[in-house]
């Protein structure tokens, strides 16, 4: 039997740090640890004095791991280090200097908006059915993270007001609008059916799985791939891409992008753009079309 990773000092006051101060996910957290742990590890938990030669001796050895990995490492590495210099534990981030490797941009994917009509298009007859359909219409009209859906209780639902209150990354509270057609059917699965799948059980969750617990996002991402399996949708679909979908229809129909980012709950427009250069690159694509779009040999 392996021993369990016993972080060392500095590095147990940083997850504590992202745990209690910055409230980040517990999913975030674990992989903050997993590479530090490396880290730590390779420097038998001497990490007070390392200096810019000791990392990329370090970096060195990791060169095997895909190019987003290793730049995950250099984001958490400058991060921890950036912490000590916060907490005046070092004068000087070794860190400061390294270079990530450039990560090449991939494109987010999305449904186009005849697909989200497809995927929409749910044969109502059982309870579940009218869960499901609630599910998908609030997802795609708010952009949700799947976390936020599976953790939304009922009282955060305000139908008079057409609104969602949602918890998002960091416990950090927004409030995301919600279009009638999604509140339509969220009302019609609260008034008749959920009671019906909760029995005679109590729950503070809105969205409630067969196991009479909140919908987890395994259970989700199952009524999902059977949804795309029974429209013919052969794209590889998951959640987020419904978020992605959301925010591409939003830009593409001339929504603004610091609104988008402040539905999705992006800290950061920069996360947001990518959906500008999604819309700019299907734009390109069109514009081929045009009879004259090639030069056809001629010259400028």
């Amino acid at each position: 039997m392996k021993n369990e990773y016993v972080p060392s000092e500095y590095v147990r006051k940083y997850l504590d740090f992202l745990e209690f101060e910055r409230k980040l996910s517990v999913n975030t957290i674990n992989s903050y640890r997993n590479d530090l742990k490396s880290l730590d590890l390779y420097f038998h938990g001497d990490l007070k004095s390392l200096t810019y030669n000791n990392l990329q001796k370090y970096i060195s050895t990791i060169q095997d791991l895909n190019t987003r990995s290793v730049a995950h490492h250099i984001t958490v590495i400058n991060s921890f280090y950036n912490f000590l210099l916060n907490e005046e534990i070092i004068t000087i981030n070794p860190c400061i200097n390294i270079a990530s490797p450039k990560i090449p941009k991939k494109l987010p994917v999305y449904l186009t908006e005849e697909e989200i009509d497809k995927l929409l298009n749910i044969n109502l007859i059982t309870p579940y059915d009218y869960r499901n359909k609630a599910m998908f219409e609030l997802l795609y009209a708010t952009g949700l993270r799947i976390s936020e859906l599976c953790n939304l209780k009922l009282t955060d639902v305000d139908i008079e007001n057409c609104f969602v209150r949602v918890f998002g990354k960091g416990k950090k509270e927004r409030i995301v609008p919600v279009t009638d057609l999604a509140l339509k059917y969220l009302s019609i699965y609260i008034r008749e059916y959920r009671n019906v799948i909760l029995k005679d059980k109590v729950s503070e969750y809105l969205f409630i799985s067969n196991s009479l617990t909140n919908i987890s996002r395994q259970g989700f991402f199952k009524i999902l791939k059977k949804e795309c399996k029974r429209t013919g949708i052969t794209k590889n679909v998951s959640p987020h891409v419904l978020r992605h979908s959301f925010a591409t229809h939003l830009l593409k129909h001339g929504a603004d992008l610091r609104i988008i980012q402040e539905l999705l709950g992006h800290e950061d427009i920069s996360t947001t753009q990518i959906y500008a250069h999604l819309v700019n690159e299907k734009l390109k694509k069109d514009y081929q079309c045009h009879p004259r779009s090639k030069m056809n040999g001629e010259d400028l």
